[in-house]
C-alpha cells in the first residue's frame, strides 16, 4: 500500500513540475533573433546591392566578374552581358557573375553612398523657411 500511495506522490510532483511555458520557448527565440540579425539581414543586403549592380551595368563599364576575370562590357540583355575580354574577343556572361565596376586597371570603382540626413536638416527641408523669416 505505501508503495501506491509513493507512486501516487510522485506521479503528482513530476505532473506539476512541468510547467515554464513560455519560458522554456524563450532561448528558442533569442537564437532566432540573433541568427536574424547576424546571419539573414547582412545577406539580404548583400543581395540587394549585387541586384541595384548588376541592374546599373551600361555598354563600355568595365567590369571585374566573380572568376577573375576584367572585361568591357558591349552588349547588355535581359540576362545576359557580352564582355570584350580581349580584343575582338567577347564572352557571353551572366548579369550574376559580375563581382564589381572596376576601372581598366583593375582598382575598384568607389561607389557614393548617399550620406545619411539628420532629423533638423530633415525638418528645416520640409518647412522651406528658416529662422529670419520667422523674426
Amino acid at each position: 500500500m505505501s508503495s501506491l500511495v509513493f507512486n501516487t506522490l510522485l506521479a503528482e510532483e513530476t505532473s506539476s513540475s512541468s510547467g515554464g511555458g513560455i519560458l522554456g520557448l524563450l532561448p528558442l527565440v533569442l537564437i532566432f533573433v540573433v541568427m536574424y540579425f547576424l546571419l539573414l539581414r547582412p545577406q539580404r543586403k548583400r543581395q540587394k546591392e549585387a541586384a541595384a549592380l548588376q541592374s546599373a551595368i551600361q555598354i563600355n563599364d568595365s567590369v571585374l566578374l566573380t572568376n577573375g576575370i576584367i572585361g568591357v562590357v558591349t552588349g547588355v540583355e535581359d540576362r545576359y552581358l557580352w564582355v570584350e575580354i580581349a580584343e575582338g574577343v567577347q564572352v557571353q556572361v551572366m548579369k550574376g557573375s559580375v563581382g564589381s565596376r572596376v576601372n581598366m586597371d583593375g582598382s575598384p570603382i568607389a561607389q557614393p553612398k548617399p550620406a545619411k540626413k539628420s532629423k533638423k536638416s530633415e525638418k528645416a527641408a520640409g518647412d522651406g523657411s528658416s529662422d529670419k523669416d520667422k523674426q
